[in-house]
């Protein structure tokens, strides 16, 4: 039996979630994620993964151990939550630092924070890393604490915005950095570095410099009306003076950020501020770290992962590109063809045409989306985690001077793939060529036509082009289902006029290239025709509503964390302004054009609602609102409420009452079943 036959089986599949190199590069090192004894939650562990041997384990406690990165002196500091054992009665709530040392032994915690410990750096004997902080004297922040929890104050008072992020209320602590010296048990000589920061750490990505002198961090910036940009900051680490290294009106500075080995420069990505008329773009942008004078390279890869060369020549940037994740060098020698494709360009050629100039070269060929990217210190050698489609995530090693891809032993094998998987592409209305992946299950034939699924990615920025977890075509193949998984407009890794294409008409041009696509789809004979489905998250949900209203080729429409009353969602969103800006002040005429329940007098198809309480992103109000409308309207209908999950599934439980309703509800709709309420939320 599959793994994928069993939800119960599939969500016991250990997964992998990170990779980091050591220093000497003998070893890698990796946080796996697996189904704790309980059967009810995940817990993660560190894993070694020698070069030259099997993977091992190297940590285990009840409450897990993620954050990992490698010391100088090849030891690995992390971040747990365990209870200290040289401390008696110790019951840490919070992340703690734990350093686990090469030689082997018992992990130690090196230090701690009321607030606990988030991300950590290391160069050389320095340490920085996040904590989250209460406004006030810091020896009082611990009793703070205590005061607060006993006499159940959950009260938070804001003066700013935003107030919520994805799944979880900002406040009353707000993030700083801290630095601080590697000592023989402890960490020594702990500073603030950040007394002031107030929110602009919020969300921060950081790096140290090679020498430890610098850190180099994102830096939110809050303007009136609710607006606001991100900057990137460098602050020094013995005297926590800060400057303003990249600042710009009109663009965001913001991760994937790495600092050249020798320490003159930082990469990061430019991603421009958005308008009514201005769509989104990203762009690696690479600067002088002592002057900030800076230039973009490889305009239009949106960047996933970048690496610096050993040598500081060159940066290796993982980035969405036709339904894939390559990794692509980018050399640093010549800017004259970049700054020239940056003025007007065609991004669907651009990895043959900037190799051809001597510039940006795609280094892995095959059809596999790659993060995590590690280079070993002589150059020859790329380390990261591999995934497609059809592949779960896995460390791999890429030779620099071939493109040779070596896959390595993995702490979590992957589970296998039964199915095939094909490349499917059509042209639009408008002449633009829309692509994507085609899941088929076993046996499907011109005899026995298997019924399809149009599964509809979210974002909207974003491409269907590495393993998914949480919305997983095998399960669906594995029960016989044909299931397309297209990257339509505002889709990424298919230049700049593919998010043009979208941007402000989100409803009308994505169902028009969605349409193209699954015609070329349903005209395939080892495909039923009639038996079809829609399934959409996030922005797939929104378009799922969308088509709801304005089309009744489908027999069954799941919709899941959506948008329902556009002008609803832009005032209750975490990000208001992100998405206003696109939109229109509310009340502008973009909200009556585009909002899916506008056109619910249309709706007729069959469809279950999905959503989390705890979704800041897409509010439960949008499920709410949708489900008494569907009502009202007599729309045949159900609603599969989480009330402790987020924009996300993410409980094993839940994972599998998820995938056990919409099978069951596709079964009744698509496949002409008996509905049977699942076991799950019987």
């Amino acid at each position: 039996m599959s793994a994928f036959t069993d939800i119960r089986e599939y969500v016991a599949i250990p997964r992998v979630l990170s990779l980091r190199l050591s220093p000497d590069g003998s070893r890698l090192i990796s946080t796996v994620q697996s189904l704790n004894p309980d059967g009810k939650s995940y817990g993660t562990a560190l894993w070694a993964i020698p070069l030259d041997g099997e993977p091992y384990r190297l940590t285990r406690s009840a409450k897990g151990e993620t954050a990992a990165v490698f010391t100088a002196a090849g030891d690995v500091l992390f971040t747990s939550a365990r209870p200290d054992p040289t401390v008696k009665d110790s019951t840490d709530e919070v992340p703690a630092l734990w350093l686990l040392p090469r030689a082997g032994g018992e992990a130690r915690q090196v230090a701690a924070r009321p607030g606990g410990i988030a991300a950590v750096r290391t160069a050389g004997d320095v340490v920085v890393f996040a904590s989250d902080v209460l406004d006030g004297e810091e020896a009082a922040e611990e009793e703070k604490r205590r005061a607060r929890k006993e006499a159940g104050i959950s009260a938070i008072l804001h003066e700013g915005s935003p107030v919520r992020y994805w799944d979880h209320d900002l406040g009353p602590g707000r993030t700083r950095l801290f630095a601080a010296r590697l000592g023989d048990d402890r960490l020594e000589d702990v500073r603030d570095l950040t007394p002031d920061a107030g929110d602009a750490l919020r969300d921060a990505s950081f790096e140290l410099t090679p020498d430890g002198t610098g850190v180099i961090t994102t830096w939110r910036v809050y303007l009136p009306k609710g607006e606001m940009r991100t900057d990137l900051v460098v602050i020094d680490v013995a005297t926590g003076e800060r400057r303003t290294l990249l600042s710009d009106d009109a663009h965001d500075f913001t991760h994937p950020i790495a600092v050249s080995p020798d320490g003159a420069r930082v990469a990061c990505s430019r991603e421009r501020h958005t308008g009514w008329d201005i769509s989104a773009t990203s762009e690696l942008w690479i600067a002088d770290l002592a002057t900030g004078e800076g230039h973009a390279y490889a305009p239009g890869l949106f960047a996933g992962d970048l690496e610096w060369a050993p040598d500081s020549s060159a940066v290796y940037v993982a980035a969405d590109h036709q339904g894939r994740r390559p990794i692509f060098r980018v050399p640093l020698a010549d800017r004259r063809n970049s700054r020239r494709e940056s003025e007007g360009r065609a991004n669907e050629e651009r990895s043959g045409r900037d190799h051809e100039h001597g510039e940006v070269s795609r280094l892995t060929g095959d059809d596999a989306a790659y993060i995590g990217l590690n280079a070993s210190a002589d150059g020859r050698f790329l380390y990261a985690l591999r995934s497609a489609v059809n592949l779960a995530p896995a460390p791999a090693r890429i030779d620099v001077a071939t493109g040779e891809i070596t896959d390595l032993p993995s702490p979590a094998p992957r589970p296998e793939v039964r199915g095939t998987l094909t490349e499917i592409s059509a042209t639009a209305d408008d002449g633009a060529t829309i692509r994507g992946w085609l899941a088929l299950p076993e046996g499907a034939s011109a005899a026995d036509p298997a019924p399809f699924v149009l599964f509809i990615h979210g974002g909207p920025l974003g491409s269907w082009n590495d393993w998914q977890w949480r919305w997983q075509s095998w399960i669906m193949a594995e029960h016989g289902y044909a299931v397309l998984m297209p990257d339509p407009c505002l889709s990424t890794g298919y230049g700049q006029d593919m998010i043009d294409r979208g941007w402000g008409n989100w409803g009308p041009r994505t169902q028009a290239d969605l349409d193209a696509i699954v015609d070329v789809a349903l005209a395939r004979d080892d495909i039923d025709s009639e038996r079809v489905a829609a399934m959409g998250g996030s922005f797939g949900g929104y378009m799922a509503n969308w088509i709801a209203g304005h089309s009744d080729r489908y027999k069954a429409i799941v919709t899941h964390a959506s948008l329902w009353n556009l002008d609803q969602f832009a005032g209750t969103t975490d990000a208001p302004m992100y998405w206003q800006r696109e939109f229109g002040a509310p009340g502008s005429e973009r909200y009556d054009l585009l909002s899916p329940h506008a056109a619910l007098d249309k709706i007729t198809t069959p469809m279950l609602v999905i959503h989390g309480d705890k979704d800041y992103r897409v509010p439960i109000g949008e499920a709410l609102r949708l489900w008494w409308d569907l009502r009202r309207s007599e729309v045949e209908s159900k609603f599969l409420y989480f009330p402790d999950e987020n924009h996300w599934i993410l409980k094993p439980g839940n994972i599998v009452a998820w995938y056990e309703t919409v099978l069951a509800f596709l079964g009744q709709h698509v496949l002409g079943q008996e509905w049977k309420r699942p076991d799950s939320v019987a």
